[in-house]
């Protein structure tokens, strides 16, 4: 991005800085940051209460002071609600009460990157022994890096997938979407026209970009990347709402809405997992809503015309650069990323490792998925996948894009004309 925002006036006067004189901790034993005074209490903010997961944060956590004892005495993993994190975390900020680590959606990495208020952890996770820095993929690096700098390490990677209830596939009489795949013949089209016959013959609903719910429009770069179609340009510049690429792909999407009734229309409460709905592009954690009521598939993102895209939804682990404690912090997250506690957490969160990204790994994490399940709609998403939409002013770019597409929303609307009006709206939030 060439402008730099802030997210909240808090991270405005936060300090720029690095974290370039920082030792590693060899995940056997001592940590080499600056051993301090007393052993410090770390905190990090994470969004999830799932209680297994919290479990092995702690048994992580306490693995290292254990292992560090003259440099940590603890490390807790606070839990905010994830409706309102990003919120809480800036207040933390505001209020001068940050925590030493934090997960930060990549929709707002961008603010967090530019704002100085994450320390470059790059030299840390380098210089730590048997850290392995190279197998991190280089996509997964891409919306954490700044300059030669990486300002939060990718820790959950989950890629869109579609998963196809291929009861209602042979039911209705349609092609097979894996049998399409292994043709070269899996697009856009396909799964608009399997849809639609799928409904007309069963009811229910076709296909269903789930968590969109005409609200959260960034889900629909799953959508998008068939076009090459993108909301801005990669400087975060321009509007490119109005491009070609887009208005195709959203004339298609509007089409396959309220002309073909392959995804079913506003208003309409349509969960895949509950068994009347031909397919769902959601994220691959979903397969733990499988209940066994019906047969069903996963395949990944179809071809559109620019051919086939993987996009997945990102999260990353930053150091925040005034809390304190920030090499200390910046070590503990080398040894919570290592290649050891790294396949630990591939239980629940897809790993930037390429190393890590086995059927053996991902298997252990999705017992659900067969072994070629696995590498044709995860692991082959992962490598090389786009992030979903960020921008260093997503806040108000979410918003302002939101109200502009309810337009759209309607059997009547102008396609152009109101992806037109989009552009109007945000370009001077662009610009700015």
């Amino acid at each position: 991005m060439v402008h730099r925002r802030t997210l909240v006036p808090a991270l405005a006067v936060l300090c720029v800085g690095s974290l370039a004189a920082c030792g590693g901790s060899d995940n056997s034993g001592g940590s080499s940051a600056t051993t301090p005074d007393s052993p410090v209490d770390l905190r990090m903010t994470v969004w999830t209460a799932d209680e297994s997961q919290l479990a092995l944060f702690d048994e992580i956590g306490e693995k290292y002071v254990q292992e560090n004892p003259e440099t940590v005495a603890s490390v807790t993993f606070e839990a905010l609600p994830f409706e309102d994190y990003t919120t809480t975390l800036t207040t933390q900020l505001a209020g001068g009460n940050p925590p030493d680590l934090a997960w930060i959606f990549e929709n707002t990495a961008p603010e967090f990157v530019e704002s100085g208020a994450l320390a470059d952890i790059r030299p840390t996770l380098e210089g730590t022994e048997g850290y392995a820095y190279d197998d991190l993929l280089d996509s997964s690096l891409d919306l954490w890096t700044q300059d030669d700098g990486l300002f939060a390490y990718p820790f959950s990677n989950s890629p869109f997938v579609v998963f196809v209830n291929t009861d209602r596939i042979s039911e209705s009489g349609q092609d097979n979407p894996a049998d399409l795949l292994a043709a070269g013949e899996w697009t856009f089209d396909a799964a608009r026209d399997i849809s639609a016959a799928s409904v007309e013959a069963l009811g229910g609903s076709g296909l269903v970009v789930r968590d969109f719910d005409y609200a959260a429009w960034g889900n629909l770069a799953t959508l998008w990347g068939g076009w090459d179609a993108t909301p801005w340009s990669a400087d975060g510049t321009q509007c490119t709402f109005t491009d070609p690429a887009m208005v195709d792909s959203m004339t298609w999407f509007h089409d396959a809405i309220f002309t073909q009734d392959a995804v079913p229309g506003p208003g309409t409460s349509a969960d895949f997992f509950g068994g009347d709905v031909t397919m769902t592009i959601t994220q691959i954690s979903r397969a733990a809503s499988l209940d066994g009521s019906f047969e069903w598939d996963v395949v990944p993102l179809p071809a559109g015309p620019a051919g086939q895209q993987s996009v997945i939804g990102q999260a990353g682990i930053g150091v925040l650069q005034n809390a304190g404690n920030p090499e200390i912090a910046a070590d503990f997250l080398a040894y919570f990323t290592s290649p050891e506690s790294a396949e630990k957490l591939a239980a629940y969160f897809p790993p930037p490792r390429e190393s890590l990204l086995t059927t053996d790994v991902l298997g252990n994490a999705n017992p659900l998925l067969s072994p070629e399940q696995l590498e044709t709609a995860v692991i082959d998403s992962i490598v090389g996948a786009q992030v979903k939409p960020a921008h260093s002013n997503f806040a108000q770019l979410d918003s302002a894009v939101r109200a502009g597409l309810d337009a759209l929303w309607n059997e009547s609307a102008d396609v152009e004309a109101v992806l037109a009006d989009v552009c109007s709206a945000i370009e001077p939030l662009l610009a700015d």
